[in-house]
């Protein structure tokens, strides 16, 4: 007989843990949440989840059900960006991982090139310098302009003989602008070279902004020299995390991104992805939710988060220390401030108020900004936050920009990164402020502007390892969390 077991301590623990994330719902973040503002999405994401979390889309026979609905979750994407009949798709778990198959699969599909590479402007978003890591591909980058954007002269000289693969973003992560996508795309073309759209954020949104008028420049698969496209949707298609679609014009392009191993003695595998077990339940949140919104109601929702977008922007304007650093064509603002005051300073007002944004550290001739991630809820907040932003540069403004401490900055200036041990590491942790106690679940300071500052004031190098320890630090075993096992 099995034993009666009660969940209520483990659920009431879980409630009890939660209460130190952020809010996933009430449009006060403006970083990592796609809040819809609807709490019947939500709800309805997280039942459909649930009714699937235990299903393998590993098997599609035993699991057909799932095949399904990730073709039509695809199918959808592929009408929302234009793709050609002849297009077909993934649902990968995540945009990073699109991303990395678009990669690996554009070096696969070019195994002639001994030294494979990408041309990659310097906004490309981060995952692919991890694929380049991960895969060998050498990531040649462009500089952008003063509009933050390549220039396709430049990115045509980049290319050469082992070039398998352009990269252009809809919009970049960092500026929230659309590269020339028309004039790259026709380069990569011209030159018998793969070209991947980055359309992570914009994918679900730009469609519907160009549908009520917007002036939306091209981006999708109408450009010519455009061979594959990602979008996520548990951003603005406001699906559970996490899911995004990996389209590509045709079978034979994205035929290298499959794996199957049938030499060796267990059960033949065939993989779609980088996962191989994989639940069912992100498909199924996604699916429902493409579902009961539809186009109308992701008409509605692009309607609102532009709006909001909008008044933000119109209200920056009028904030002392603080300018909009390009005028954005999708959903992203990145914000800068004056001499007067910082934006790391800045950021920690806002969180005072109740506020969550993300800080971006300066990169060559790129000041540090305020990343705002705008979505549909933010609109019923978007004065409440212009007022909190106000208050908070106004401290700001008052204290004066913070400065790295310099003692802690001619340490790390003495130190090469990749020669550091761990106890270097721990002791310069314990310096920057990125310490955290055993148990604690504040895993940073509250004021987070000194760290952000010296991070900073660091190389790119040397924030990358300080990261990768204060992860390393932070990931160690929990034990004895239940009782020990019973001897014998």
């Amino acid at each position: 007989m099995t034993p009666h077991v009660d969940p209520t301590p483990a659920l009431e623990r879980l409630l009890e843990l939660q209460r130190s994330d952020m809010p996933a719902q009430g449009g006060r973040s403006l970083a990592h949440i796609y809040d819809s503002g609807m709490p019947e999405v939500t709800r309805v994401g997280s039942e459909a989840m649930a009714a699937y979390a235990n299903s393998n889309g590993l098997d599609p026979a035993a699991f057909p059900s799932v095949v399904r609905m990730e073709n039509e979750v695809v199918g959808f994407a592929a009408d929302l960006l234009h793709a050609p009949a002849s297009a077909v798709g993934t649902v990968t778990s995540s945009g990073n991982e699109s991303l990395l198959l678009a990669v690996q699969g554009a070096r696969d599909s070019r195994p002639e090139v001994v030294s494979p590479s990408m041309v990659v402007p310097e906004t490309a978003h981060s995952a692919f310098h991890r694929a380049a890591h991960y895969f060998g591909v050498r990531a040649v980058v462009v500089p952008v302009g003063a509009d933050y954007r390549p220039d396709p002269v430049d990115v045509a000289a980049a290319i050469d003989a082992t070039t398998v693969l352009v990269v252009v973003s809809a919009p970049s992560h960092a500026h929230g602008v659309i590269d020339p996508i028309t004039e790259i795309a026709a380069v990569a073309h011209s030159r018998r070279v793969a070209c991947h759209v980055d359309a992570g954020l914009g994918g679900w949104v730009l469609p519907y902004a160009e549908a009520a008028g917007r002036d939306v420049r091209p981006w999708d698969f109408r450009v010519k020299g455009v061979t594959s496209m990602s979008v996520d949707t548990h951003k603005y298609a406001y699906a559970p995390k996490g899911t995004s679609v990996l389209l590509h014009r045709s079978s034979r392009l994205r035929h290298p991104q499959y794996f199957a191993a049938a030499r060796w003695p267990g059960t033949s595998m065939l993989n779609s992805t980088t996962q191989s077990t994989r639940s069912g339940g992100p498909v199924a949140g996604a699916w429902a939710i493409i579902r009961m919104l539809g186009h109308d109601g992701y008409r509605r929702l692009a309607g609102e988060v532009f709006e909001a977008v909008d008044r933000i922007v119109e209200g920056i304007a009028k904030i002392d220390g603080l300018s909009v650093v390009a005028e954005p064509e999708s959903t992203l603002v990145a914000v800068e401030t004056d001499q007067s005051c910082d934006p790391f300073t800045v950021i920690d007002g806002l969180a005072a108020r109740g506020w969550s944004v993300q800080p971006q550290m300066s990169y060559g001739n790129h000041p540090a900004t305020i990343h705002l991630t705008v979505s549909a809820a933010t609109l019923t907040k978007a004065d409440d936050f212009l007022e909190a932003l106000a208050e908070a540069a106004a401290e700001a403004v008052e204290t004066g920009p913070i400065v790295a401490d310099p003692d802690i900055l001619e340490i790390l200036d003495a130190l090469d990164p990749n020669e550091l041990f761990d106890v270097d590491f721990g002791s310069l942790l314990d310096a920057a402020g990125m310490a955290q106690s055993p148990g604690s679940s504040q895993l940073l300071p509250q004021r987070m502007a000194p760290v952000n500052a010296l991070l900073d004031a660091s190389s790119p190098e040397m924030r990358e390892a300080l990261w990768v320890a204060f992860l390393d630090r932070l990931a160690k075993p929990v034990r004895a969390t239940v009782p020990p096992l019973p001897e014998g």
